[in-house]
């Protein structure tokens, strides 16, 4: 069977809403196989048990395709995350895990509101995982996504040596449209590279026990290099001295400006930082009108999680507002 045949028979398979499964006799999949067992040395039988159960979704593609970060405004976006049910759901977590919370926080120097915005924003406190099996997810778009095809294959090579590290069964573990596993939805990678037991029991369980979910999350951020007690945005207006249209929303995801030189090009903001720390004027599409922001080196560590920086402003936003409800009740 040529590509262009195979190519074909799997967009009618898509378009026909068939889940198929993977065949492994594939070149691309069996040269997949071929380098696991050279390079890894993978069990062949093992491996074509588990991608002989893998099957393509046609469901998988679509949403890989509309992620709401490119689909919503920041106004639609942060309306999504950051409602009342939200904010206090996150405040009872807090609350029914703060002495977890608080260690963490202190070991690592990542402040708990950061810890329980990502979890708020990526799975709902634990609520929402994914429903997909990673398998299927993973070789979905490993196999038949060509435009980040080499990244998920990646990612499915990583999920399989780590099943065969943690002794799981690959065709059980669920997760996200794209592979995310677990309460902090870590890709496989980031699972391999940055998960940690946090309660000294010889096991990394981020799917059930919330100080290895916290330790893991908090750990990334230090490894990506958080700066403990440095702020992360701050709102900014354009002063009389700016030249020039308004910027248009963008998702930069590096600071290229200093706070003095966005100073100098009269942006209003203001920050206890020094006048050389990195920091970018980021603008967004807010339910009111445009909406201003300056994001310094922790808003961009935060990018690092999720590529966007209207998820980074929405983790930040959620953390705050959860902090504020939790200390307003304490009083």
């Amino acid at each position: 069977m040529t590509h262009k045949t195979l190519a074909v028979l799997t967009l009618f398979l898509f378009t026909t809403n068939i889940a198929s499964a993977l065949d492994l006799s594939r070149p691309d999949v069996a040269e997949f196989i071929d380098e696991m067992v050279a390079e890894h040395d993978y069990d062949r039988a093992t491996l074509e048990k588990y991608l002989s159960a893998a099957e393509t979704r046609q469901p998988i593609i679509e949403l890989i395709s509309k992620p709401a970060e490119k689909t919503l405004t920041w106004g639609q976006y942060r309306n999504h995350f950051l409602t009342s049910e939200r904010i206090n759901a996150g405040a009872k977590f807090w609350r029914e895990h703060e002495a977890i919370l608080t260690r963490i926080s202190g070991e690592t120097g990542v402040p708990v509101e950061i810890l329980v915005g990502i979890i708020g924003v990526e799975t709902y406190y634990g609520r929402i995982t994914g429903k997909h099996r990673v398998l299927d997810a993973l070789s979905t778009l490993a196999f038949d996504y060509p435009p980040r095809s080499k990244f998920f294959r990646k990612e499915l090579r990583e999920y399989l040596l780590l099943v065969r590290e943690e002794g799981l069964d690959a065709r059980e573990a669920t997760g996200s449209y794209a592979g995310a596993m677990g309460r902090p939805q870590f890709m496989p990678s980031s699972f391999r590279a940055y998960a940690v037991d946090s309660t000294g029991d010889g096991k990394i369980d981020i799917w059930n026990n919330w100080a290895d979910v916290t330790g893991s999350i908090a750990n990334y951020f230090v490894r990506h290099g958080w700066r403990t007690g440095e702020e992360v945005v701050a709102s900014a207006t354009l002063g009389q001295q700016w030249q020039g249209p308004a910027p248009e929303p963008k998702n930069t995801l590096t600071p290229r400006d200093t706070v003095g030189s966005l100073s100098q090009r009269g942006v209003m903001f203001a920050t206890e930082l020094g006048v050389d720390s990195k920091g970018q004027l980021l603008a967004y599409e807010g339910s009111e009108g445009p909406e201003f922001w300056i994001g310094f080196h922790n808003f961009f560590v935060i990018t690092r999680y999720n590529r966007s920086v209207m998820y980074a402003l929405a983790v930040h936003q959620l953390g705050q507002e959860i902090a504020a409800t939790v200390n307003r009740d304490a009083i």
